[in-house]
């Protein structure tokens, strides 16, 4: 039987900010509660003190500024689904949107819940790696951006204190000459736990030489990964499919799996290496496909 909860609806995030502070670190920050709503039914955490966020304004919105597109840490799923800035310089990040849970959860869950939450798992984090994202936790004391693939530290583990919030996401907008994309493998198409994602993001310059490269990897290992050594590969060459084909291996090796209900280690690192070389001959196409053979 559920016990009983404290519910806060603060109207400003000042106000969020000091019942976080008073309560730490038994208050927890409620958004979409997809992910916390069941835990708390399962008595995953002790403390029963929420503090409702949806009224806090300055969580909402996707918008450019600076040079960079920004994403307030409520913003739902499917906000990423139909807005045209994420269309036009998030197309990773709006791919993984569309397979994520289903209809009513994409409508409830929040980017920074999901974030926050740090599964393997996490369909929006490769994207979100891919594009160079960067984090905004805020708290009493001011506020620090902190690089996404430095926030997640382990499994269900970030740098997120407990008298802080997740305000909001930001990346640099890609020069024209980029391309992204994204994949997921589940058991099924929908209201699937990743068995892997991965998600990639290259910049060409006019002559078709990789100027930049990211490659992430999801559910591979205890967090969502960058894989460094292959996108070192691509830099600084013509997008061609042996160096293709390389940095695809160098990703599977830089994948950590474990075996589980819904995969074997080995399965997962050859998938991984199927999965980059098909998203990085994508990729490859739409900047220029004379220069893949």
């Amino acid at each position: 039987m559920q016990s009983e909860i404290d519910l806060f609806r603060p109207e400003t995030l000042q106000e969020a900010l000091s019942l976080l502070s008073k309560h730490a670190p038994d208050g927890k920050p409620l958004a979409g509660g997809t992910n916390l709503v069941v835990e708390l039914r399962d008595d995953h955490h002790k403390g029963k003190l929420l503090v409702d966020l949806t009224r806090l304004r300055e969580l909402h919105g996707i918008r450019r500024e600076n040079g960079a597109i920004v994403i307030g840490g409520s913003t739902t799923i499917t906000d990423l689904l139909t807005h045209p800035l994420i269309a036009e310089y998030g197309a990773p990040l709006r791919e993984s949107a569309a397979v994520f849970a289903n209809p009513l959860i994409r409508n409830r869950a929040t980017v920074a819940g999901n974030l926050v939450d740090a599964s393997p798992a996490a369909d929006t984090a490769p994207p979100l790696l891919a594009l160079g994202a960067e984090v905004e936790l805020v708290g009493q004391g001011g506020s620090r951006w902190v690089a996404l693939d430095e926030f997640m530290v382990g499994v269900r583990r970030t740098t997120l204190q407990p008298d802080e919030l997740l305000r909001s996401i930001r990346w640099n907008v890609s020069s024209s000459r980029s391309a992204g994309a994204f994949y997921k493998v589940g058991l099924r198409k929908a209201d699937a736990i990743s068995v892997l994602s991965a998600a990639v993001m290259v910049t060409c310059d006019e002559a078709g030489i990789c100027t930049q490269a990211r490659i992430a990897l999801g559910a591979v290992a205890p967090r969502p990964i960058r894989a460094p050594a292959a996108e070192a590969v691509l830099v600084g060459h013509p997008l061609r499919l042996d160096a293709i084909a390389e940095a695809a291996a160098l990703a599977a090796g830089a994948a950590r799996p474990i075996s589980d209900i819904r995969g074997t280690a080995a399965y997962r690192m050859r998938v991984t290496e199927v999965t980059i070389r098909r998203l990085l001959t994508q990729v490859a196409r739409h900047l220029g496909g004379e220069t893949l053979q």
